[in-house]
């Protein structure tokens, strides 16, 4: 993860809004409206995603939502049972994460110290805060901006003491953008927060579900609003896939860090996933820094 990542993800966005507008483009084109030469976009596109832009476009499309259900629909109980484990799967990351006692709960983090740091990521500047336990908290900038990310997070746990020290927090964050290593977590919600988040670590990345198969995975089948607001709350966007989870019609419902940024999200893990498996016919093998994360 480098500075080059948020400005490749500001080119994204920016091509990104142009296709939704106009639909998909030809190379020249697309770069054309991104002041940009042909040959400068299509390395800025491999750099970021790992295929070509020609193929990366379909999965910018409006209807990708409808297409990733149709194709990349999981039932979380399949999930639980395969382990999501299985030898089709790069695994370079593991996920180590702990939620806080129901006594911490209540308290809102009184005794905690709190590191945080700005960083850029694939997506975006990104908050990162964590205690010594792990990460507790990654919100994304480009759409709110650095203020709301900072008042959002921080209220999450309204009675700790927060420091910047981006170098406590810094490994962390490499290794869950980087997708190697091992990144802990440290999670703060109430007992049906929690079982929601557990059902959003199930969905394999490139994958989909729906907030109505969460409600019914955790139980509570008629709860597809509490668990609509369960996913809006989760504290570790990214990591805990909350971008993930769709309304059954296909349409991406929300995304707290706004949505540009969860369409992006999709894009680059469908992509991923695809070029893993069959290799990009126009740019080549993945790169190496494309593996999936355990979740």
């Amino acid at each position: 993860m480098t500075d080059d990542s948020a400005y490749h993800y500001a080119t994204i966005a920016r091509a990104l809004s142009v296709i939704e507008t106009e639909g998909p483009l030809p190379l020249d084109q697309l770069a054309a409206r991104l002041n940009m030469s042909p040959a400068h976009f299509q390395r800025t596109f491999s750099r970021w995603v790992g295929v070509s832009p020609k193929r990366y476009q379909q999965y910018l499309a409006l209807d990708h939502a409808r297409s990733l259900l149709a194709s990349r629909f999981t039932t979380l109980e399949t999930a639980l049972a395969t382990g999501l484990s299985g030898t089709g799967r790069l695994h370079d990351l593991f996920l180590r994460w702990e939620a806080m006692s129901p006594g911490d709960y209540a308290r809102a983090g009184e005794g905690l110290e709190i590191a945080w740091g700005w960083f850029p990521s694939p997506f975006g500047e990104v908050l990162a805060m964590a205690t010594d336990r792990g990460l507790c908290g990654l919100g994304f900038t480009d759409t709110t901006g650095r203020d709301a990310a900072m008042t959002d997070l921080t209220a999450r746990w309204p009675a700790a003491q927060f420091r910047e020290a981006p170098e406590q927090v810094a490994p962390w964050v490499a290794a869950a953008f980087a997708q190697r290593g091992e990144a802990a977590l440290h999670l703060i919600g109430g007992p049906f927060q929690i079982k929601v988040w557990e059902a959003l670590l199930r969905v394999p990345a490139g994958h989909v579900t729906t907030y109505s198969e969460i409600a019914r995975a955790i139980g509570h089948p008629h709860a597809v609003r509490a668990v609509g607001t369960a996913v809006g709350r989760n504290p570790i966007s990214w990591l805990i896939p909350c971008h993930r989870a769709l309304r059954k019609s296909g349409a991406l419902g929300g995304y707290h860090w706004g949505l540009p940024v969860k369409r992006a999200m999709l894009a680059w893990e469908a992509a991923r996933a695809d070029a893993s498996l069959h290799g990009d016919e126009e740019g080549g093998s993945l790169p190496s820094e494309a593996a999936e994360p355990v979740l």
